[in-house]
C-alpha cells in the first residue's frame, strides 16, 4: 500500500494547488475580490459534482454530505456577491473530466482522491485569508472552509480503498488523478489569468 499511496501522492504534489498563483494571491490578501467572485462561481460547478464520485465508489452517507457541502459552498458565494457565471472553458473541462470519471468506481478513486487529498491544506490557507484579509466574510461564508480545513477521514479512506484494487485498476486510478489534478489547476489559471 505505501508504494501506491506515494505514487500517487506524487501525482497530487505535481500540481499542489497551494502553490497556484490564485491561492498564494489568496492566502496574502492580494487577490481581488472580483477574482474571488469568479472563483466562486467557476469552482462552484466543479463542488457540485463531488457527490457523484462518493456514490460510485458505494459512500452514500458521504455523498449526502457533499450534498449539504454545496449548500455551504452558495453561503460562501453568496457573501461574496453573487456574479453571473462566466462559463470558462478550462472550468468546462474540469467538470466534464469529472463527470467522466466519476462513473466508474477506479477511475472516481483517483479523480476524488485529487481533490479531497489537497482539501485540508488549501481549505485551512484559504479560512485563514479568509479570516486575515477578507474579513467581509463571515463565519457562515467561511464554514465550507473551515469544515474541510479538519478533514482528514476522506483522503485516508480513498488510501484504504486503494490498497485494495488491482493493479489494472490502480493504474486507471492514477490516470484519472492525473486528469484530474491538472484541469484543477487549469481552471484556477482559467479564473487567475482571465481579464
Amino acid at each position: 500500500m505505501n508504494d501506491r499511496i506515494a505514487q500517487i501522492d506524487a501525482i497530487v504534489a505535481q500540481f499542489d494547488i497551494n502553490n497556484h498563483p490564485f491561492y498564494q494571491e489568496w492566502a496574502a490578501g492580494t487577490l481581488p475580490n472580483a477574482k474571488l467572485q469568479d472563483y466562486a462561481g467557476e469552482y462552484g460547478r466543479f463542488i457540485g459534482t463531488i457527490a457523484r464520485g462518493w456514490e460510485t465508489i458505494g459512500e452514500p452517507a458521504i455523498a449526502e454530505e457533499e450534498r449539504d457541502h454545496e449548500v455551504l459552498w452558495g453561503d460562501f458565494r453568496y457573501e461574496l456577491g453573487l456574479k453571473a457565471e462566466s462559463r470558462r472553458a478550462q472550468t468546462d473541462v474540469l467538470v466534464n473530466a469529472a463527470t467522466q470519471y466519476f462513473g466508474e468506481p477506479a477511475e472516481a478513486l483517483g479523480a476524488l482522491y485529487a481533490f479531497e487529498a489537497q482539501q485540508p491544506r488549501t481549505s485551512e490557507a484559504k479560512l485563514e485569508g479568509l479570516k486575515t484579509h477578507y474579513k467581509e466574510i463571515t463565519d457562515k461564508g467561511r464554514e465550507y472552509f473551515r469544515i474541510h480545513a479538519a478533514d482528514f477521514a476522506e483522503p485516508e479512506m480513498l488510501r484504504a480503498k486503494m490498497a485494495e484494487m488491482t493493479d489494472s485498476d490502480f493504474a486507471r486510478t492514477k490516470s484519472a488523478c492525473t486528469v484530474v489534478c491538472a484541469a484543477m489547476w487549469s481552471a484556477l489559471d482559467g479564473v487567475y489569468y482571465a481579464d
